[in-house]
């Protein structure tokens, strides 16, 4: 069973949207058409017999409040008003009979008529109506006069133990035969019109609503071959336009995406081959120059280890980034004081800060004790100065600042450099991005941002960059979780 649904479906997806359309529409005319056949043809005769019925039991109803009201009331003339009014309304022959089946008055308007006939079965009906426990008959009776098939209805007017006379209605059945065959013939020459009017149109509008489809269809089909270029059109209706614009946007991200890619590539292969060529280069020194002199073997061994470091760095932030990002990583949060660990970090660039004349300007503020993954959070602050010192100004000033907020501790890493093109901004935090405003060469695997993003993102904590083009920029990110009045 699963096997014959799992190939009906796959029948049904190769199967055309317009076809499809088409389909469901002959399908609905076809429905429309049979029903209406149904009922017109075979239920007509039915329909007609108990409006007949209804109508009947209707007028029955009206003449007896008549006469419970008006008659008895010694309103005559409005009585016999109603009961000429029904009768002629309605075609119907009436007749009301005293409680012995004596008539009392009757209105005559068929020319044959079962109830005043002189050979009537009134005596017989009114039996019925007796031995019936509502006291109301009705049913088909043979005019023996015109063989054809008419309406009885009777009731009793007051009650069984109160018998004040009877009231019988005959009223006729017009045979439906001859309008059966006249509809029968009108609905073929409506449906065959129909049909064809319904297979021509739906033929129009299931081309008219696939097309905008079909257009999208082959423009998806240019951009999965990789033109992102490609334009989507959907002009038509709402959810074409909707669908194009969002594979419009598809192709944008694709686009960048891809862009991104061919870059990561590009800057993985040269930030590998590198260090790879030195790594080479110098190892067949030691072996063929300095094996022998212990000063140049040193020299040689020390690039050797400065370039594996780098290879180290490289791979780890990629591992550290391909973590975060798949979420692999969990976080470990524990409480730390914001401003000694700030401070702590900043000590340990002490070093190349006297080596290569970098000044890093610390503006603590009160101690506040924080909640979250302090290595993570280490690592974060550690790129963000690293980042600062590669792209600051000539002045060589990077500046570090805590400002105690009220939801929250900011922490600020500013430079002096030359700044990022507002258009640039975004795109900052993306991998292997690096500005191209900068005058030294850049200390890094153009992965540190990247990375700040993943483990703030992580945290939930809020993070962005001011930048003016000719001052330089600043990163923050907020601390959330923290504990105030902390000593």
């Amino acid at each position: 069973m699963k096997l014959i649904k799992k190939r009906i479906r796959h029948a049904e997806s190769r199967i055309p949207l317009k076809f499809k359309i088409w389909l469901y529409f002959i399908i609905f005319t076809v429905i429309v058409f049979a029903l209406l056949w149904v009922f017109q043809i075979f239920f007509l005769e039915r329909f007609y017999k108990g409006m007949a019925y209804r109508s009947a039991m209707k007028s029955m109803d009206t003449i007896v409040e008549s006469y419970e009201n008006d008659y008895k009331n010694g309103y005559k003339t409005l009585f016999y008003k109603t009961l000429s009014s029904v009768a002629g309304e309605n075609e119907q022959c009436i007749s009301i009979l005293d409680k012995f089946g004596r008539p009392v008055t009757q209105e005559h308007i068929l020319g044959k008529c079962i109830i005043h006939d002189r050979n009537n079965k009134n005596r017989e009906l009114i039996d019925n109506i007796d031995m019936d426990d509502d006291g109301v008959i009705k049913g088909p009776m043979i005019n023996p006069y015109t063989n054809k098939e008419m309406l009885i209805c009777g009731c009793r007017i007051g009650t069984a133990s109160n018998t004040q006379g009877y009231l019988l209605i005959n009223s006729t059945l017009e045979p439906v035969g001859a309008t059966v065959n006249i509809i029968k013939r009108q609905l073929m020459i409506i449906t065959g019109v129909l049909v064809i009017m319904a297979f021509v149109i739906s033929l129009y509008l299931a081309k008219r609503i696939a097309m905008p489809i079909d257009r999208i269809t082959k423009s998806a089909e240019r951009l999965a071959k990789g033109d992102f270029s490609t334009k989507f059109d959907g002009r038509g209706y709402l959810e074409a336009k909707k669908l194009a614009d969002t594979l419009t946007y598809a192709e944008k991200e694709l686009s960048r995406v891809d862009t991104m890619q061919r870059d990561l590539i590009a800057n993985v292969s040269h930030d590998l081959r590198t260090p790879l060529t030195m790594l080479k280069a110098y190892a067949e020194m030691i072996r063929d120059l300095s094996g022998d002199n212990p000063v140049k073997r040193n020299e040689h061994l020390e690039i050797i280890i400065s370039e594996t470091d780098r290879l180290a760095l490289l791979v780890n932030d990629m591992l550290d980034l391909s973590k975060l990002e798949s979420g692999k990583q969990k976080l470990t949060p524990s409480e730390f004081g914001i401003s000694g660990k700030l401070g702590e970090i900043i000590e340990r660039f002490k070093g190349l800060s006297e080596k290569n004349g970098y000044h890093i300007m610390f503006t603590p503020d009160e101690e506040r004790i924080v909640y979250c993954d302090v290595v993570k959070i280490e690592q974060v602050i550690y790129n963000l100065i690293n980042n600062a010192l590669n792209y600051t100004g000539e002045d060589k000033k990077v500046f570090v600042r805590q400002i105690n907020k009220e939801d929250g501790v900011l922490v600020e890493i500013e430079d002096t450099g030359d700044g990022i093109e507002e258009d640039k901004i975004k795109l900052i935090f993306d991998k292997y991005y690096r500005s191209e405003n900068h005058k030294r060469e850049v200390v890094g695997t153009g992965l540190g941002l990247s990375i700040v993003k993943a483990v703030l993102k992580m945290h939930n904590f809020d993070y962005g960059v001011r930048s003016t083009l000719g001052k330089g920029s600043t990163f923050w990110f907020k601390i959330r979780n923290v504990k105030k009045n902390s000593e």
